[in-house]
């Protein structure tokens, strides 16, 4: 924990005496106004997991950020698409269990579940609101992220001043068959491209299965390096871990186990995202009760919106923040 922190902490549990001392129940942060760029590491189900935090002032609210992947960091890029919000935020990134700098640190000693990370979710997001003393904080989801996000809206809505699921998985079994469909006509053309299509199975029956699809995508989206050796490798090394945890995923249907919600949601969607569907992202979002919602479309995006309308995808946070005031 870097040095600017522990003088932060110190700092509360002074003003945390004072206020007991002279019998006052709760402490606020008044004249705490300390830049913090730290790494803590909690024990989180077990193991130590990595939450960065990024703030100027710890009065702001939190916003916590629930990365892709799974298995993947929003940690490297985040300051490319937190830039504005930083001004409005303290900024939280986790590393969850077999990702990035938790990985390094100590990995999962057991094969991971839906089910195990949805609960270090909740541990994480109580580690906040405890240490950080806040009684809420805002959560996003991007991509997988929301499979955890979507966890906390229906189970632990009294912890979320909002919630913004981005890119948001929502009938992955029903996005995984249309987006095959797509391809296939796409590469009706290419030999090799359809004879690979043609040979998945859906739901999948081998790590081989989501492979050739997430090769033909990226390819079609203009990466060339979805074709080499090394892109097979790292992928099929990556399903070692995942797999088993993106065919539990293939069993979520939120509109059929999520119809109403009690805090208030927004969508961020890609107008040209085809690895969860838009169109199904949309159909859910008409039809999902909640107090307050919102749907913000990308029309340069894809599958990425932090990554490919960054400026764009912070003030549209703020501005459904700001609106419902």
């Amino acid at each position: 924990m870097k040095k600017t922190f522990l003088l932060v902490l110190l700092s509360i549990l002074f003003q945390f005496y004072a206020c007991k001392a002279q019998g006052k129940k709760e402490l606020k942060f008044v004249n705490i106004s300390h830049k913090i760029d730290t790494l803590l590491t909690p024990e989180i189900g077990g193991i130590k997991q990595v939450l960065e935090i990024k703030t100027d002032d710890l009065n702001k609210p939190v916003l916590l950020f629930l990365s892709g992947g799974p298995g993947s960091s929003m940690i490297p890029a985040a300051d490319k698409f937190t830039n504005v919000l930083k001004s409005k935020f303290t900024i939280v990134q986790w590393d969850q269990r077999d990702a990035g700098k938790t990985l390094a640190l100590n990995p999962s000693p057991n094969q991971p579940s839906v089910e195990q990370m949805e609960n270090d979710t909740y541990q994480v997001v109580r580690f906040l609101t405890k240490e950080l003393r806040k009684g809420k904080i805002h959560l996003l989801g991007s991509s997988w992220g929301n499979v955890l996000g979507f966890y906390m809206v229906e189970n632990h809505p009294e912890l979320l001043h909002s919630y913004f699921a981005v890119n948001p998985v929502i009938s992955q079994l029903t996005s995984e068959k249309e987006l095959l469909e797509i391809l296939k006509i796409y590469f009706k053309e290419t030999p090799l491209a359809s004879q690979e299509l043609a040979s998945v199975n859906i739901p999948f029956k081998k790590d081989e299965d989501l492979f050739y699809i997430r090769k033909w995508l990226f390819y079609k989206e203009g990466k060339k390096y979805a074709t080499s050796n090394e892109f097979k490798n790292g992928f099929l090394k990556w399903s070692e871990t995942w797999s088993p945890v993106w065919n539990e995923v293939m069993n979520i249907d939120l509109p059929k186990s999520l119809k109403k919600v009690r805090c208030p949601i927004y969508f961020f969607v890609g107008k040209n995202d085809i690895q969860t569907s838009t169109e199904i992202a949309e159909k859910y979002f008409k039809d999902l009760q909640s107090p307050r919602k919102g749907l913000v479309l990308f029309e340069n995006s894809g599958h990425q919106i932090h990554k490919d309308e960054p400026e764009k995808f912070q003030n549209a946070i703020i501005q459904a923040l700001e609106t419902k005031k």
